[in-house]
């Protein structure tokens, strides 16, 4: 047995798989890679292709990690997006990861069955059933992720991966999983070039080794979708690597807004004016065939909506100067856009259709929002996403002002993680929003003048 680093791939001899027919062989443990770790995987024989979960299921498409369009209700009822971060454990050092990863499993991670109660309890809330993601640090370190996809296909739980590129994700894993009915997959992508990814991710060559595994998914025929975060540190590269994206053929570009939690409490995020003029260009970047998405911005709902009910938006709000730059860059490499906007409007938010679970299974609105409501482990998910107040008030758009009385405040109602990142409170105002701040600022003035 061998281990190839050019596409971070085991290699079986013909005695290899036999030792393993013959049940001689339980374990293959791979030689140390490029980033200096050794995997230990359970091999097992890779069933035939089965036939997708029927029912609800991940949209094979451009709506992928989406499931079809839930009626209004059911935000109250259940969450549309259950996020498992199944462990800490993952093999990067990235710069801003908001689980704090490490090399190792953490000693408290939920275990198989554990995880396996988890699928019954979704599965138990009927249809639609919710989206289980599995994330981490690095889902693919888990010894029994093939396992817990493989129940979950039993069950009827629709399953999206989020792995990270490293030695873990193999075309051998890759088949495994979707045999078991995973078909969605999310790699990160946090520049344009090398110098900018490589550094955030504390690892030379993983910005090409990136390109190489979105490749691979596409050619598995996974629904790939690229996590890009924004910060003040890759502003001005977003336009190439939304140009990156549609050369690889990529579904869905979900951009991350930073939240200063976890390692990212020391980098620079946008300011509000860069965020509002980032947004405008993501719903220009919509229109060369894939779909926009945005964490921890909601305003880009306002502002998708905004365009597209009003004829007049480029001559009643001035462009900002980054917007410009960003769409004239756009434009230049791929010609002006003649597709629809591909923005989906769905009202989430942390809390409402989103849920998250951390490896030692407490519960939180969301993986960028560390404000604790329980723990799977002695409380139902369901019922504390239903009764939990502050959940039910995050649900019914109870904010601090300037936020409450917004006009959009059911369609955006700001982030939740970065009101509690920068006010501590998580129904407080969202300072990341272009109105927010200029509400804010307007009323500091009158403060001013008034005393």
């Amino acid at each position: 047995m061998t281990f190839d680093p050019s596409d971070g791939g085991l290699i079986l001899g013909t005695d290899d798989k036999n030792r393993i027919k013959r049940g001689e062989w339980n374990f293959d443990t791979a030689r140390r890679g490029p980033y200096g770790v050794a995997r230990h995987r359970e091999v097992t024989r890779a069933p035939g292709r089965a036939d997708r979960v029927r029912g609800k299921k991940i949209v094979h498409s451009s709506q992928t990690m989406t499931a079809t369009k839930p009626r209004p209700a059911q935000f109250e009822d259940r969450p549309l997006l259950v996020f498992w971060e199944t462990t800490k454990a993952c093999a990067l050092a990235c710069a801003h990861c908001r689980a704090c990863a490490q090399l190792e499993p953490g000693p408290d991670e939920l275990t198989t069955s554990e995880g396996f109660a988890l699928v019954d309890e979704l599965a138990a809330i009927g249809r639609p059933r919710p989206i289980l993601i599995l994330t981490g640090g690095d889902c693919l370190q888990r010894l029994d992720i093939s396992d817990v996809a493989r129940y979950a296909q039993q069950q009827g739980v629709p399953v999206a991966i989020s792995p990270s590129v490293t030695p873990y994700l193999t075309p051998e894993l890759l088949d495994e999983l979707l045999s078991f009915g995973v078909h969605s997959a999310s790699l990160s992508l946090d520049g344009s070039n090398s110098h900018t990814h490589d550094t955030l991710r504390g690892i030379p060559g993983h910005y090409d080794a990136t390109l190489d595994a979105i490749k691979m998914l596409k050619n598995h025929g996974y629904t790939t979708q690229i996590n890009t975060t924004v910060m003040a540190g890759n502003l001005h590269e977003l336009a190439d690597i939304a140009v990156t994206l549609r050369e690889l053929g990529v579904d869905v570009w979900e951009v991350f807004f930073l939240i200063t939690t976890g390692r990212g409490t020391d980098i620079l995020e946008s300011t509000p004016q860069e965020n509002e003029d980032v947004c405008n260009f993501l719903v220009d970047a919509s229109r060369y065939g894939f779909t926009v998405r945005t964490v921890e911005a909601p305003f880009f709902r306002r502002i998708a909506a905004e365009r597209k009910n009003d004829p007049d938006y480029h001559e009643t709000h001035v462009p900002g100067p980054l917007y410009v730059e960003l769409r004239d860059r756009l434009v230049a490499q791929l010609g002006e856009p003649s597709a629809p906007v591909r923005a989906p409007s769905a009202a989430t938010r942390d809390g409402k259709g989103i849920i998250f679970i951390a490896s030692n299974g407490d519960v939180f609105p969301s993986g960028f929002m560390p404000y604790r409501l329980g723990n799977v482990r002695h409380e139902r998910l369901i019922d504390i996403y239903r009764e939990n107040q502050v959940l039910r008030s995050i649900r019914a758009a109870e904010f601090s002002e300037p936020c409450a009385t917004c006009a959009h405040a059911q369609l955006c109602g700001g982030s939740r993680a970065r009101a509690l990142a920068k006010t501590g409170d998580p129904l407080g105002a969202d300072p990341g929003c272009l109105i927010v701040a200029d509400a804010l600022a307007s009323s500091s003035r009158v403060s001013l003048r008034t005393h």
